[in-house]
């Protein structure tokens, strides 16, 4: 079978779906592949990379759509593009089933199967296809550098023989993958980082990136999670907490990216016109949500505009295609990969198994029938946080009810001890030769006062840990040089090399010691 890539037909859409890299790929997988002249030129792949890689160069649409079995594309298919698909015929793209109805019926009469990229579900097998977190981690990115470029001072603070700059502080509204990513590439650029998602347990990814999260003041509990790893909508009380906190901060941020948005579902509002107006002059906001209508008030899809009071707000929905290389080579990765599924002989055959959860899930028409909405995930690809139980308070009577149960338990312990090591002396006093009994004695006092001795040493010049061991060292010495003495050579040798070993012991305790303190010393 053949797989084919045409020229995307949208306006400025420099992506492509197959690249020379990901063709070699799928030849492997037993196909052959067709490309569009001009397909990937805007992306920065020339049809001669083709040609080298193995690919076929056809002209024109119409001839790529009949030479094709499987199309691969990026946006949704036009009216003309549906028209050219014949039954049998595979089409692979992001299509928006739920925003596309007409273009679903169009497909299911012309027997034609719709993959959609969009409906892969979130699910740890699912990854590697997951194209909506490639183009959204892509746009997470760009949306840094834009607002880089549209921001007149450094992101990082720096003091300059100029004067002192301070950090720019960036706040990211959504933790989802295009939000993370934003906030690493701000921290990176070293941005003071604030983020903000419905979902708690997100707070820990947020951290780990170096921003902070904010925390609202809720005491209802507000789990945001929904099946498939999107944010779900909040409740009217949780909002007003989350616009007031978005209120109180507007006065100090300079950078805001916005990327809130449930699929199927008009983008939320929560950067409103008053929060833009208290927002200091060459302030920006990026809305990646603009294509659903944006989550700023003001955002004007596919616009950049200034606000009266001189906050630039960029609507851009386009961030993927403005690096459209790197977009071209993840996305084609998932269309490679997706291809990799359906063909499990590698035999350039493709088997659309509808009993595999992926390859259900992203089916949106089979065979003539539409298959959209697909079941629900089996799973959570984000588990949903679990409620703390909190600790029962006790009344000042259990609490001395409790600490007196622990200390008659501790001192049955003790007794006890006592006890079976008191029976243990006698015993051994009773049958143990007098001289066992004396080096017995010694035996014991030395280990209580070689506690004492280690355990009180000063810690003020070294480490703890080097100190112990410098401690017990210098108790070896002090009992090997007692038996130097001694009349019997082997305890002699033996001596001798407890001094050497213990020496050697000390002395390279106190190098180690000085090479650490002069890691903090000024040179």
């Amino acid at each position: 079978m053949k797989i084919g890539s045409p020229r995307e037909l949208f306006a400025g859409e420099a992506r492509v779906a197959m690249t020379p890299d990901s063709a070699l790929q799928l030849q492997k997988l037993g196909y052959e592949c067709v490309v569009e002249a001009g397909a990937g030129k805007a992306a920065g792949f020339s049809d001669d990379a083709y040609r080298a890689a193995g690919v076929t160069v056809v002209e024109g649409a119409a001839a790529l759509y009949a030479a094709a079995d499987v199309i691969a594309k990026v946006r949704p298919p036009e009216t003309a593009e549906l028209d050219r698909l014949a039954p049998g015929k595979t089409l692979i793209s992001f299509f928006y089933p739920a925003q596309n109805k007409d273009l679903l019926e169009q497909a299911k009469d012309k027997g034609a199967n719709v993959i959609a990229m969009d409906m892969v579900p979130r699910i740890s097998r699912a990854q590697k296809m997951d194209a909506l977190s490639s183009m959204a981690n892509i746009a997470g990115y760009r949306a840094v550098i834009e607002a880089g470029n549209n921001f007149g001072r450094f992101f990082t603070g720096q003091v300059t023989a100029a004067g002192k700059v301070p950090p720019a502080k960036v706040l990211v509204i959504g933790a989802g993958v295009a939000g993370l990513a934003a906030i690493g590439t701000a921290t990176s650029l070293g941005a003071i980082t604030y983020a903000f998602d419905v979902r708690p347990e997100v707070a820990e990814q947020i951290e780990s990136m170096g921003a902070e999260f904010v925390y609202l003041e809720f005491e209802a509990a507000q789990d945001g999670a929904a099946t498939g790893g999107y944010a779900a909508p909040s409740s009217p009380e949780f909002r007003e907490k989350q616009l007031a906190k978005f209120r109180e901060l507007a006065p100090e941020i300079d950078i805001v990216i916005t990327t809130a948005l449930i699929p199927g579902r008009d983008a939320p509002k929560l950067w409103l016109a008053d929060m833009v107006a208290s927002m200091k002059p060459g302030s920006v906001v990026i809305d990646l949500a603009a294509e659903r209508g944006g989550n700023c008030d003001l955002t004007v899809p596919d616009q950049k505009i200034v606000s009266d009071n001189g906050v630039t707000i960029v609507g851009y929905t386009d961030f993927p295609s403005r690096m459209a290389a790197q977009a071209s080579t993840l996305y084609s990765t998932n269309i490679r990969h997706m291809m990799t599924d359906l063909t499990p002989g590698k035999d350039g055959k493709v088997v659309h198994n509808m009993e595999d959860d992926v390859i259900r899930g992203a089916t949106v028409t089979f065979e003539g029938a539409v298959t959209f909405p697909p079941p629900p995930p089996k799973i959570q690809a984000i588990a949903a946080a679990k409620p703390k139980e909190k600790a029962k308070e006790l009344t000042p009577e259990e609490k001395r009810a409790q600490e007196a149960a622990a200390f008659k338990a501790q001192t049955r312990s003790q007794v006890g001890l006592l006890v079976v090591g008191g029976l243990l002396m006698a015993l051994v006093g009773a049958y143990a030769p007098s001289e066992f009994m004396a080096h017995f004695i010694v035996f014991v006092l030395a280990c209580f006062i070689g506690f004492s001795v280690i355990w009180n040493v000063s810690h003020s010049l070294h480490t703890p840990l080097m100190a112990v061991t410098n401690a017990i060292s210098g108790i070896v010495i002090l009992g090997a040089l007692l038996q130097v003495g001694s009349g019997n050579w082997l305890v002699v040798i033996l001596a001798a090399i407890s001094v050497l070993i213990a020496t050697i012991n000390i002395v390279g305790g106190f190098l180690v010691t000085r090479r650490m303190l002069a890691m903090f010393q000024k040179s």
